[in-house]
């Protein structure tokens, strides 16, 4: 191989994340009564996460109040592959190390007039990531043992003020300051130089970086009559912009900078979710959300590498623009809420969330997944304070594996399963 050859396998390493919210683990929301539900609450928006789901609910709250969640996102990934060049080693299964992502939301809220509600939200819309034992993955990399591990959080501060304009008619908006961070551990590959016959390992390849930006979400509530709620809730695009630096263990053994700063920038999509409540009798409350997520925006990522070395080895290869190639992607959600008594309500929940990625882009880092999720909750009032808890299940649909990562001399394919348990609690308190 040749010095170009060594461009190729590095730069395709500095490329692999999509660094965007794919729906493989996040949440179908935050706030434990709305995840009970399936995520659908955009008709609704009653409790303390209106903030995230539709500011417009915000409007109806005629007290001072206080509310916080917190759930644990625990994936579980199942990697098959088939190694065709390497027949002495049978078909062989890697799982996934157990990891908790955990994501919050609080909110506040304050009526400062008879139909105008100021509020602040602070949360985690988006937290995924992998960890892989390397060890099971040793037969990628022969010789040497390395981490695979991926972990991405999104923070959101969001103030926000809601309107009721009429008995019938409320709408709401919030701007959300997002504070990204992301890291990545994974083998960079093997490659040759004019000076070596034998492929030469390039090491462990490590990115650490943070990033902020801005959006907002824009809500509207429609009561036509007491049994009926319509919302419709719109997050702009958002664009964070990532700082951090990068290395390459062994960069440095060939005379090479062995690290260098980054800059990439992602764009978050817009989304349009519309949402239908209906109180079927007093104890039994329906609902159902669709939600259309415009994911083609984010069809190419770029990497600007600071160090000269490194920018003219991503350019000469043209590897620093990766084609993600995804597609918009509508989400349906279904909720039901019972009330044994005054006190308890059960609910019940199941969401559809399409996998926006091709099988010809999919990874092990950061896969996207079709999911079906189920959810079941509990609620639980006394006097002014509730309590909520929820289980919820996200079962991907195994994905076929077209390639795994370049870099490694191995024609592989496989196939790639997830799943996710997700519970939650939260509590709320009305002043």
């Amino acid at each position: 191989m040749t010095k170009k050859t060594m461009i190729a396998a590095m730069t395709a390493v500095f490329l692999l994340p999509s660094f965007a919210p794919a729906n493989g683990l996040n949440l179908n929301g935050l706030g434990s009564r709305a995840q009970g539900m399936g995520g659908a609450f955009v008709g609704i928006a009653n409790d303390f996460s209106a903030v995230f789901w539709n500011p417009a609910g915000a409007a109806g709250f005629r007290v001072e109040s206080f509310g916080f969640s917190l759930a644990d996102v625990v994936p579980r990934a199942t990697l098959g592959l088939d190694l065709v060049q390497v027949p002495e080693n049978p078909p062989f299964e890697a799982k996934t190390a157990t990891a908790h992502y955990l994501n919050f939301l609080a909110g506040y809220y304050k009526p400062v007039s008879s139909n105008v509600v100021l509020g602040v939200g602070i949360g985690t819309p988006s937290s995924q990531g992998m960890m892989w034992n390397g060890s099971d993955l040793s037969v990628l990399t022969p010789g040497a043992t390395y981490d695979f591990s991926s972990r991405l959080y999104v923070f959101s501060f969001s103030p926000m003020v809601a309107v009721k304009l009429s008995e019938w008619l409320s709408i709401g908006a919030a701007i959300n300051v997002h504070i990204g961070t992301f890291s990545l551990k994974m083998p960079a590959g093997t490659s040759s130089f004019p000076i070596s016959i034998d492929p030469v390992d390039l090491g462990l390849y490590e990115e650490n970086m943070t990033g902020w930006g801005f959006g907002a979400t824009i809500g509207l509530l429609v009561k036509p009559a007491e049994a009926l709620g319509i919302g419709l809730t719109v997050r702009t695009p958002s664009t964070i912009t990532f700082d951090g630096s990068a290395r390459m263990s062994n960069m440095l053994l060939f005379e090479l900078p062995g690290d260098s700063d980054l800059r990439r920038k992602i764009t978050s999509p817009l989304s349009i979710a519309a949402g239908l409540s209906f109180r079927a009798s007093d104890r039994l409350l329906l609902s159902a959300d669709v939600q259309w997520t415009q994911w083609s925006n984010l069809d190419v990522v770029r990497t600007t590498f600071m160090d000269p070395v490194w920018a003219q080895l991503t350019r000469i290869e043209m590897r620093d623009v990766r084609v993600l190639d995804w597609k918009d992607a509508t989400q349906i959600r279904f909720g039901a809420e019972f009330a044994l008594n005054s006190s308890t309500a059960v609910r019940a929940g199941y969401t559809y969330d399409p996998a926006p990625g091709p099988e010809s882009t999919l990874d092990i880092l950061l896969p996207t997944f079709a999911n079906n999720a189920f959810a079941v909750g509990l609620g639980k009032t006394s006097g002014g304070l509730q309590l909520d808890f929820c289980l919820e299940y996200q079962a991907g649909r195994e994905r076929g594996m077209t390639y795994f990562y370049r870099g490694f001399e191995l024609d592989l394919t496989g196939t790639l399963g997830m799943r996710a348990f997700v519970p939650s609690v939260s509590a709320s308190y009305k002043f």
